[in-house]
């Protein structure tokens, strides 16, 4: 039997108990040549790992073993994880820790807006973990944090990655009162995998939940996720994105499922980069205003590049 150790911590407790006991997935031996990415080290990395630790602050960079953090990294983006490193949920694509969490930091709000001041961030994004601990899915706190980043970063927006706040009344509407620039809620698979990979999740409530962040403010950009390669069909893809449509979400991302241990969900396939473009085409003639498909996209990666790209696409700009 193997065993998740959590890596990423000085204890031997299991990263994942809940997956300690499951059977091994078989595990992809060799990436294709398009997944191959640049090792983290330069000394522009170093300075922003340097400004994370000194605030004592969680990056979903690190937590979700994300490809891309020695890119972002350099150019000194990261997207905090508040609310802790341990998330109520136990999905099956996902590498965050999970467990019981700690009792929220009340510091955090301040220490964040630090961060961001320190790395002189023209865009950020914050996500969190899932705290279905918490009576309001920790909306509050997200809210706070938003706050405390305009007080001390005016010019600087704000974008937020949030849990699906399921069974949490009220809580949307104090998340959106803050008035975050964009408002992002993952699908992160077709709804015939949610069983398996989503359990703790309902698709319709994530389509509802995006649709009513419209309803509350029109002028907050909406986005969400997918991932494939986990044996989703294309027809699946593409009723996915005629959902979001229908719940008038702005901006679509689609990148390549990575399989973090051999207790994950394995990868059923490889998406060719010819895919990915047929999937953009397609997402753009359905009308999206953005859309961000390739093997390694990730919701944060280039975040504030692709701000820009919305803002003017609203506008009726052509896309860069």
């Amino acid at each position: 039997m193997a065993v998740v150790l959590d890596l990423l911590t000085k204890d031997n407790r299991p990263r994942h108990p809940e997956k300690a006991h499951r059977p091994d997935q078989p595990v992809q031996q060799r990436k294709p040549d398009w997944i191959r990415v640049k090792a983290p080290g330069s000394p522009k990395w170093a300075e922003t790992n340097r400004i994370v630790r000194e605030n004592k602050l969680v990056t979903v960079c690190e937590e979700a073993g994300c490809p891309n953090i020695g890119e972002c990294w350099e150019k000194k983006h990261a997207t905090f994880m508040i609310m802790g490193d341990t998330c109520t949920r136990a999905c099956a694509f996902c590498n965050v820790k999970t467990g019981l969490p700690e009792a929220l930091d009340r510091e955090e709000p301040e220490n964040v807006a630090k961060a961001v001041e320190k790395l002189g961030l023209e865009h950020v994004v914050i996500t969190s973990v899932d705290r279905d601990d918490l009576p309001d899915g920790g909306a509050q706190h997200f809210a706070d944090v938003i706050r405390a980043i305009r007080a001390r970063s005016p010019k600087t927006t704000v974008e937020i990655l949030t849990p699906d706040f399921l069974r949490k009344p009220g809580a949307l509407e104090v998340v959106v009162a803050a008035k975050p620039d964009v408002f992002n809620h993952n699908l992160e698979t077709v709804p015939s995998k949610y069983l398996k990979v989503r359990p703790g999740a309902r698709y319709f409530h994530s389509i509802r939940l995006l649709q009513q962040v419209k309803e509350l403010d029109p002028t907050i950009f909406t986005k969400s996720g997918i991932m494939v390669g986990l044996g989703e069909e294309r027809n699946e893809v593409l009723q996915l994105m005629d959902d979001l449509r229908s719940a008038d979400v702005d901006f679509m991302t689609i990148g390549q499922y990575l399989q973090p241990t051999k207790k994950h969900h394995p990868v059923i396939r490889f998406v060719t980069p010819d895919e990915f473009k047929a999937y953009e085409t397609t997402a753009y003639a359905k009308g999206f205003l953005l859309v961000s498909a390739t093997p390694l996209t990730r919701s944060s990666h280039h975040a504030g590049e692709d701000f820009a790209r919305l803002k003017a696409a609203r506008l009726g700009t052509p896309k860069g």
